[in-house]
């Protein structure tokens, strides 16, 4: 059983309804949140209908009808508008940084250490002999490479099993190409995730990568 006390004009206490009960449940889904964060963040929208409710519903609306992966890099896209990590004219750098997913992307970008390309695998590996694995953007990496005439490939995978796996699975896939193949440097925390790292140490691995097939970086 629910209880919501509208702090509004009313002052209306609602019991058992179906709706916002849903809503609970839906947003206590979300990461670093629980139902106790969901109730709050609910009353805060029904407080504020027309200020935060309405324009919200709009927003999520539009980014479920327009925002999509792209095929190409597998960065989120505007379906109205070409890939701005493909296409951007603020490149400095040809080189392509492959991460798992696109959180880490950002973790990344936010740091400002990097300014190339980047590549968003989608996940991970978790055994060599699922590498056929048609989910992950590895053949389209591959071909970025070959086509783009990248320079560097920069492996940014977590520092887990399985994200040593994709890096050591990617490596081999790239052996008969002529580009550099990096990794981020040691210091990163077994089992640590790239986008829970703080920029200092996202810096440092960076600067200190290491080459993995014979080149100097």
């Amino acid at each position: 059983m629910v209880y919501l006390v509208l702090n509004g004009p009313c002052n209306i206490i609602m019991q058992n309804i179906d709706e916002i009960e849903e809503l609970i449940k839906l947003i206590a889904k979300l990461p670093g949140l629980g139902p106790k964060s969901a109730r709050r963040i609910i009353l805060k929208l029904i407080n504020n209908r027309q200020e935060l409710m309405k324009p919200m519903i709009n927003s999520l609306n539009n980014v479920f009808k327009n925002i999509s992966r792209c095929q190409n890099c597998g960065t989120l896209k505007s379906d109205s508008s070409e890939c701005n990590n493909c296409k951007s004219s603020k490149i400095k750098s040809n080189t392509i940084c492959v991460v798992e997913n696109i959180a880490d992307q950002w973790s990344i970008e936010n740091s400002t250490i990097y300014q190339g390309y980047f590549h968003i695998l989608g996940g991970t590996i978790t055994d060599l002999s699922e590498r056929k694995n048609t989910n992950l953007l590895i053949d389209s990496l591959i071909h970025r490479v070959k086509k783009d005439k990248i320079e560097e490939v920069i492996l940014a995978t977590s520092a887990t099993v399985e994200g040593q796996t994709t890096a050591f699975y990617i490596q081999d896939s790239l052996k008969n190409t002529n580009v550099k193949i990096s990794k981020l440097a040691q210091g990163l925390p077994v089992g640590g995730e790239i986008e829970n790292l703080d920029d200092g140490t996202l810096i440092s691995a960076f600067k200190n990568r290491k080459g993995l097939n014979g080149n100097n970086i």
